[in-house]
């Protein structure tokens, strides 16, 4: 079964990401594996402090991956497989990249104005070591617009 992998934050381009991943599955009976990202917090000399904050920030990705999943399965039908991983975003998106063939395509939402996003800026840099195609979503893309200029 085809996986689309979505990064998913509270952005409106995550949102667009995951609506195109999510019309894509639809269309080839894939999948949506929806991965929130946790900045690891740099407190070394605080451990305790930065535990709290690391876990604060885990269970806010946490509740977000699950709202937007809730949103796909009302809009789509389909239950999105969600993960909630804290440490470097590119580290994190190559790991699991790696680790997942199931995987059939990487779907990252661009955002609006010059620099869409170091994800976006990073992957597509580096698109032709991936072992699935890239999707780069703009910010506002719209499903309905889209096709009714197809």
């Amino acid at each position: 079964m085809r996986t689309f992998l979505v990064i998913i934050d509270e952005s409106d381009e995550a949102r667009a990401a995951l609506r195109f991943a999510a019309r894509r599955a639809v269309q080839v009976d894939g999948a949506v594996h929806i991965l929130a990202l946790v900045a690891q917090q740099n407190f070394s000399a605080f451990g305790g402090v930065q535990a709290t904050i690391e876990q604060e920030a885990r269970d806010r990705a946490e509740v977000l991956a699950h709202g937007v999943a809730g949103n796909l399965l009302a809009e789509s039908g389909l239950m999105p497989t969600i993960s909630v991983k804290i440490g470097n975003g590119q580290k994190i998106v190559s790991e699991f990249l790696e680790s997942h063939d199931e995987v059939g395509a990487l779907v990252l939402g661009a955002a609006k104005g010059g620099n869409p996003g170091p994800l976006v800026t990073h992957f597509a840099a580096h698109a032709g070591g991936l072992n699935c195609p890239l999707y780069v979503i703009p910010h506002d893309y719209d499903e309905k617009k889209s096709d009714h200029e197809a």
